[in-house]
């Protein structure tokens, strides 16, 4: 299998969950995008070759003269699992395309919410082969 940190750069992960979908998912939550407390970003974190699992982790950013830390981000993992402009499902769709014949994404999953510090909150998106 194709080196899994060359296949998800940085640049292949914006392209899968671009920046512009945190704005969207504020202007679809409040109305209003200046009212996000943070900004999503989608990292690949490694493989796990034994479980095979891909562990990618959406990196919630806290935004300058906001709170993350008073934001409830426990929660999220549900409401991004089915919130249709976030398109989680879509997200493992695109790195099923990446994987080609490598691998078959079989599944997907968010897990809870982890706080890294006080602003930058990580839900863990894990692919499972």
């Amino acid at each position: 299998m194709a080196d899994m940190q060359q296949l998800f750069t940085d640049e292949v992960c914006d392209k899968i969950f671009p920046k512009t979908k945190s704005d969207e998912f504020f202007e679809a939550l409040f109305g209003d995008a200046s009212e996000g407390a943070y900004d999503i970003q989608l990292r690949f974190e490694g493989f796990d070759q034994s479980a095979n699992k891909v562990h990618f982790v959406l990196n919630l950013l806290e935004r300058p003269g906001c709170c993350l830390v008073c934001n409830l981000t426990y929660g999220l993992p549900e409401v991004f699992s089915r919130h249709p402009l976030l398109n989680i499902k879509g997200v493992a769709q695109e790195i099923d395309k990446i994987l080609g014949d490598t691998a078959t994404v079989s599944n997907w999953s968010l897990a809870s919410t982890r706080s890294t510090s006080k602003s930058l909150h990580q839900i863990p998106l894990i692919i499972e082969l």
